[in-house]
């Protein structure tokens, strides 16, 4: 296996619907030997076809009409990536390509590369004339709404942000080493000035993970941790805990000092939450199998500060998890909204009085976010909301989230 059957062995996975890309992509990856290069150059593959599936299949149209059956698709969907975005040479990009179809469709699939390479030009004149769902590859649906919502402006800035590659950030876990010690062990972790304790890398630093120094996070997510503000000796709940980010993050806050209860409904999670917790150090955590839809837990007493990361559509970490934009469907939002109102109603009445509650998603979408806040407010007149706060990927340069800090008076 090399680095383009590895993308094209994925995509046709994908295609089938039954996983997750970076599910599939992990998987591949695990289960070949290629060097670091080639591991990286499969990702780019497979990742930046599924980004630009509408204009790759765009200028598939263009250049034939008849009808092409799934693997010849996939095949030319990998080589115009190649040919007319990555601009990889012709030899590599046609050839290599073309060497993993099967004898009857190589003619078929080296013709069309061949006459892309010859079209280039007019191809890319072309995709510029279309709409922003083809030139940008997202569901027309989502563009409407966000353009509804944010304006037309700011959602191809959006849909341009989704598109490029997420760089790779980490959070400094204080639990197990200084600021200063990690920034002079690991030189090449680049410190971001918003966020005292987050570093951007240039690769995923392994040594450092093992090590439990560190924790790969976006900035965003610090944001309803800071809110939340637990400290030292406070009972908290992670009501949607894995994998653990957020988890490791407050016991940091408390300097491992007080108890927190984190919960995931699914047992695999549960157990990388597990792992994830113990590697960073954590020792203040239970973690817990729960889910809030089906039963209400049953807690002796009630907590100092909860934490809700809801399960959410995801919109708002589109350039992370590759293939959301395919999944959703314009229900969804109603949908989500409906299970984030019953982890909410399942959770508030663990809360003391005086007690903070933060509810916090990674979606841009209002249904998701402000109306399921003042839904929540109408249930229980005794939450009081004290701050709300978002960051929009095209205003803030990171990934997006809401959150939302309530008080029980």
């Amino acid at each position: 296996m090399n680095s383009r059957a590895v993308a094209v062995a994925a995509l046709a996975e994908w295609r089938r619907g039954r996983k997750f890309a970076d599910a599939i992509l992990n998987e591949r990856l695990r289960s070949c030997e290629l060097p670091a290069a080639d591991r990286a150059f499969a990702t780019e593959l497979f990742y930046g076809v599924l980004r630009n599936i509408s204009l790759l299949d765009f200028w598939i149209g263009e250049l034939r009409s008849a009808h092409l059956d799934h693997a010849s698709r996939d095949l030319l969907r990998l080589g115009l990536y190649q040919l007319l975005l990555l601009e990889i040479p012709e030899h590599a990009a046609i050839y290599e390509t073309v060497e993993l179809a099967s004898r009857r469709n190589r003619p078929l699939v080296n013709a069309v590369l061949r006459n892309a390479l010859r079209q280039k030009a007019n191809l890319q004149h072309e995709a510029d004339g279309q709409g922003l769902s083809v030139r940008e590859s997202h569901p027309q649906f989502l563009i409407d709404r966000w353009t509804k919502n944010f304006g037309a402006k700011e959602t191809e800035a959006l849909c341009e942000w989704n598109n490029r590659p997420a760089p790779i950030y980490a959070r400094i876990n204080r639990l197990k080493i200084s600021e200063a010690d990690f920034l002079s062990q690991y030189s090449e972790a680049e410190e971001v000035a918003s966020l005292e304790n987050f570093v951007r890398l240039k690769s995923i630093p392994e040594a450092a993970l093992a090590a439990g120094h560190c924790y790969i996070q976006d900035p965003s997510t610090a944001m309803a941790c800071r809110l939340l503000d637990p400290q030292p000796g406070d009972r908290v709940l992670d009501a949607c805990a894995a994998p653990g980010g957020k988890t490791g993050y407050l016991a940091e806050l408390m300097k491992n000092n007080g108890f927190i209860l984190a919960c995931d409904r699914d047992q695999r999670r549960v157990g990388t939450l597990r792992d994830n917790l113990e590697r960073l150090g954590v020792t203040i955590a239970r973690t817990v199998q729960h889910d809030w839809l089906k039963d209400r837990l049953k807690e002796e007493s009630r907590f100092d500060r909860i934490l809700i990361d809801a399960p959410c559509s995801n919109t708002g970490v589109m350039r992370r998890r590759i293939d959301v934009r395919w999944r959703l469907t314009p229900n969804d939002f109603k949908r989500m909204a409906a299970e984030q109102l019953c982890v909410l109603r399942a959770t508030v009445p663990l809360l003391k009085p005086g007690g903070i509650l933060v509810y916090s998603t990674c979606s841009l979408e209002p249904e998701e976010n402000e109306q399921v806040v003042a839904q929540i407010m109408s249930e229980f007149p005794f939450l009081k909301l004290e701050e709300e706060k978002s960051i929009l990927p095209f205003r803030d340069s990171f990934d997006g989230a809401y959150a939302a800090r309530f008080i029980r008076e």
